[in-house]
């Protein structure tokens, strides 16, 4: 029996949607909730394409996480799938997905993306057909994005007390791969336009949701990659405030734990003002990759 999927996409209202929307509807689900948070509803009533788009406040906590649990909690489908307001989906990504939950019994998908960035687009995949718990503690995995997850609803919600909406989409999916492996189609179905975030040089948000990360799943903590690139991103968003001590004791338990983190290296050279942190970034990003 097919399944019928309903998408989440969550907004401030502050963004054109068209794209997003069009790309969703192309896949032919059965329901798309657009979930404006803190904005009013006629925001988002240009960017409508069809009667099958519902506009809905977010009625639960304020911030992406409420958001995404308002529109889990008003769809009645068998599968929920996220897309993020400033994505677009490829063309069949609901089916491979929901093909490939029907196949292995999964309860959680993901798959491959293709990330751009100004006028460069790069393909990031898994290199596998399952994602575990181990693999997400190790790394965070870009590519098990937000925006490509499809899971089983009444499964998993979204915890609504991520610190300003930070890193509840990592801890969703490691929630998921304690319960079972993660199913992958490990092909870009999904492109993620960088450089839109609202969350990327909030730094003081972002250190706040490692540290909620770490007190969550301390595991990250005991694998010595998982510890070296949590402790190495603290490093490096504390250079980009300025405290250069903290940004040197953090790329200290980075280097401990793993001697050539990367990530420890750029802090000290962020904290050193040997570059700026929005400067590195920026070439992370046109490469494909986050710090």
């Amino acid at each position: 029996m097919t399944s019928t999927v309903g998408v989440v996409i969550p907004t401030r209202g502050d963004r054109p949607l068209r794209a997003t929307i069009e790309g969703v509807l192309a896949n032919r689900p059965a329901a798309v909730v657009v979930v404006v948070d803190g904005a009013p509803l006629d925001s988002v009533d240009d960017d409508r394409v069809d009667d099958r788009v519902k506009v809905l406040p977010n009625c639960l906590s304020p911030g992406l996480p409420g958001a995404r649990n308002t529109g889990i909690a008003a769809l009645d489908t068998d599968l929920v799938a996220f897309c993020d307001d400033d994505d677009v989906w490829l063309p069949g990504k609901l089916d491979a997905q929901a093909g490939l939950l029907r196949q292995t019994g999964a309860e959680f998908a993901s798959c491959g993306i293709e990330v751009e960035y100004g006028s460069r687009r790069v393909t990031r995949l898994a290199g596998a057909a399952e994602i575990t718990a181990a693999d997400l503690t190790r790394s965070r995995m870009a590519m098990v994005h937000a925006s490509t997850y499809v899971f089983r609803r009444g499964a998993l919600w979204v915890d609504e007390s991520a610190p300003a909406g930070q890193n509840e989409d990592w801890d969703l999916a490691l929630r998921a791969a304690k319960r079972r492996p993660i199913a992958h189609v490990d092909r870009p179905l999904v492109r993620v336009r960088w450089g839109r975030s609202h969350y990327a040089t909030r730094w003081a948000d972002r250190i706040s949701g490692l540290e909620w990360m770490l007190a969550r799943h301390p595991e990250i903590a005991d694998d010595a990659r998982g510890a070296a690139r949590v402790y190495g991103q603290l490093a490096f968003h504390h250079a980009a405030l300025g405290r250069r001590k903290e940004a040197r004791r953090f790329a200290a338990l980075a280097f401990h734990s793993r001697h050539r983190e990367p990530r420890a290296a750029l802090a000290l050279a962020v904290a050193a003002g040997l570059v700026s942190a929005p400067a590195v970034l920026s070439a992370l990003h046109t490469r494909g990759h986050g710090i």
